[in-house]
């Protein structure tokens, strides 16, 4: 079973890259044009020099500061004008026929985004958004997939009751170790209580001597680094919910409380309640539309989702339900970055 799962993964990564250098050439000849609409809204998550690992489940989840310069290049060298999230709306709605505009968000608040993604961003002059769960910046939650990894890297086997008894998973190799880490995430987004499920984990991974909020606290920026980015002038801060669950899993009171709140400490960190929100997770599994009337409700006037897509003239008919183009760490390549802001691979993906 590990083995044709990883066969799996090479084939799908060879299929993306395929597409990739395939959209590359298309618009550069001009193909599919409307396709690019009018800009495009990038998300990251970490951003730090690399330290190569043979098990990196989360690798397409980091990519290196000088990436981030590149894509920036590359993005200035195609037209591209840089404006912050909150912005977006109003400079869309005043923009010129050919003008394209480009937003930077980054999620979960990790520190790397201010030691290492601050710097491009600022000698750039480029703004981003820093999507913060202030769970995680107050070090009340951990980071169910960061303690995943750790403890699937600590250990040579993990007995671990997945709800049907006890059982035993072999991590011998990196393939046993990504065969372990795919059934843990079928498991935390399961029909189970996600905060119930990520607790087993934590038990787990404290039995081998991993604390989740101690990987909390060495990875994400306290409410002090906080407050210190936000002096930045390209620098904004948004919600991203108190505990990082998908939102469709929760009750209707639940999901508004998590929104709210996390807007509410949000505010009490920087001074001013975000404009901005970003849904955890933010597929179709973990965001429905009532997130989406949540998010208007509660003063919001831009929410993201991680459904792929570039921003059409009638994008902000649903400013709370955006799509974000990830910059994916498997794909470091400037001409992705350019292949991807072309809409062209969203576009063969819904024929």
């Amino acid at each position: 079973m590990p083995i044709r799962s990883v066969m799996r993964q090479g084939l799908k990564r060879a299929v993306i890259t395929g597409g990739l250098e395939f959209a590359h050439l298309a618009g550069r000849a001009g193909l599919m044009a409307s396709a690019r609409g009018m800009g495009a809204i990038f998300t990251l998550h970490h951003v730090r020099p690399r330290t190569p690992q043979a098990f990196d489940p989360n690798a397409h989840l980091e990519i290196t500061p000088d990436f981030l310069d590149a894509a920036i290049e590359h993005l200035k060298d195609e037209g591209y004008q840089f404006v912050a999230l909150a912005d977006m709306p109003a400079r869309l709605a005043i923009a010129r026929a050919g003008e394209r505009f480009a937003a930077f968000t980054l999620d979960d608040g990790y520190r790397n985004n201010a030691v290492h993604a601050q710097p491009v961003f600022t000698r750039h002059k480029v703004p981003f958004t820093v999507f913060v769960a202030p769970g995680l910046a107050g070090k009340t939650h951990g980071i169910w997939w960061e303690t995943l990894t750790d403890l699937l890297r600590a250990v040579p086997h993990l007995e671990f009751d997945f709800g049907s008894g006890p059982v035993i998973l072999p991590l011998a190799t990196p393939f046993q170790k990504q065969a372990a880490y795919n059934r843990f995430v079928r498991f935390i987004q399961s029909d189970m209580d996600e905060a119930a499920a990520i607790a087993r984990l934590d038990t787990a991974a404290k039995a081998h001597g991993i604390d989740p909020l101690t990987i909390t606290e060495r990875l994400v920026m306290r409410e002090p680094e906080l407050k210190s980015l936000v002096l930045n002038p390209l620098a904004s801060i948004g919600g991203h919910t108190v505990s990082h669950r998908a939102l469709a899993r929760l009750s209707d009171e639940e999901a508004r409380r998590e929104m709210d709140q996390s807007a509410e400490r949000i505010a009490a960190i920087t001074g001013q309640r975000p404009e901005t929100f970003a849904y955890p997770y933010g597929d179709r599994a973990a965001v429905s539309p009532r997130e989406h009337r949540l998010a208007r409700e509660l003063g919001f006037r831009v929410a993201v989702t991680t459904e792929p897509g570039t921003i059409l003239p009638r994008s902000f008919d649903a400013p709370t339900a955006l799509p974000r183009i990830s910059l994916n760490g498997l794909y470091q390549k400037p001409k992705y970055v350019g292949a991807l802001a072309s809409g062209i691979p969203f576009r063969l993906m819904r024929r």
